[in-house]
């Protein structure tokens, strides 16, 4: 998908080395079509690598995306220059009136404090509720899915014994659904967490469907409103290195950390990771951005506020 970034964000340089195609704002404008307009929230500590993760996988598709960055107000991230922040993302009092195709709310650091102790939780929920009046269809990533599902449905999180790290084959419940196209029986996520959620919670609320499972990771995928809510509890746009890089990184903290499973060959880090993962990554934000973004957003795009379930 030719996607229209800022000229100069520092993921655009970087996955032009990769060969993935990303339009700058100037080429965009020479193009008479009307771009999806897709927001992404973004929470994880690591800002610049987690918009090179997303816009690789938003980059190839045959239509045009728009894509902005949002932070959140009241907090100030310590692993991100501020400068970048500045230039690269807007506040939710900018965009409060606009509406979007489309929108992605990242994973956090912040998965082991109750909800309500997160210090943008009145933020974030408010947020959250915007968005089902003014986006289309919005994808909820790890520590933001159980959020998600937390505040509208009242689905717990349980603290696990150990962190859930490496990747880990899944099996689709309803295979007919439009979402999984061209997904094998089985595929691979990585995951890295300390919390769960739990199927028999999910299953008590009419309202959401299970819709992906894994024998060791538990529930990975949730529907609701017809597909205007995605709730994803794993890390599909983790690019090759980064489990890798999270397990380093808690070795030389002195953390508990165990090797991450399925993840390097052999079980030996000097041997490298083995990607399994890339193929059904791009089907799933395919699919969405097909199926649930561009086929059921209005071309008038004020009309969102008038969408109900699809």
């Amino acid at each position: 998908m030719p996607l229209n970034v800022q000229k100069n964000l520092p993921a655009v340089d970087l996955l032009k080395k990769e060969h993935i195609f990303v339009m700058d704002s100037l080429r965009a404008s020479s193009q008479d079509i009307r771009p999806l307009h897709v927001v992404v929230l973004n929470l994880m500590p690591l800002k610049i690598t987690t918009e090179t993760d997303l816009i690789r996988l938003l980059s190839n598709t045959p239509l045009q995306i728009e894509l902005e960055f949002m932070k959140i107000k009241g907090h100030t991230p310590k692993n991100t220059p501020i400068e970048h922040m500045m230039e690269f993302y807007i506040d939710f009092d900018e965009i409060v009136d606009s509406y979007y195709d489309g929108m992605i709310v990242t994973g956090a650091p912040v998965e082991q404090m109750s909800f309500e102790n997160v210090g943008y939780w009145e933020e974030i929920t408010h947020i959250f509720d915007w968005a089902r009046t003014h986006v289309t269809s919005t994808l909820y990533i790890c520590w933001a899915a159980q959020a998600a599902l937390f505040h509208f449905y009242g689905i717990p999180k349980y603290d696990l014994n150990q962190k859930k790290f490496g990747v880990f084959t899944h099996r689709m419940n309803d295979p007919c659904q439009p979402i999984f196209r061209g997904f094998d029986e089985e595929f691979y996520v990585p995951h890295s967490r300390h919390t769960e959620i739990r199927s028999e919670d999910i299953l008590k609320v009419p309202e959401l469907k299970l819709l992906s499972e894994s024998v060791e990771a538990g529930v990975y995928m949730v529907k609701s409103r017809g597909g205007r809510e995605f709730y994803i509890t794993g890390h599909s746009e983790y690019s090759p290195n980064t489990l890798d890089d999270e397990y380093r990184r808690d070795l030389n903290k002195g953390l508990p950390i165990q090797l991450p499973r399925n993840y390097y060959r052999d079980d030996d880090p000097a041997l490298g990771p083995v990607v399994r993962w890339r193929g059904h990554a791009n089907l799933l934000y395919t699919n969405w951005l097909n199926y649930y973004v561009y086929q059921e957003t209005p071309f008038n795009i004020e009309n969102i506020r008038n969408l109900g379930d699809l």
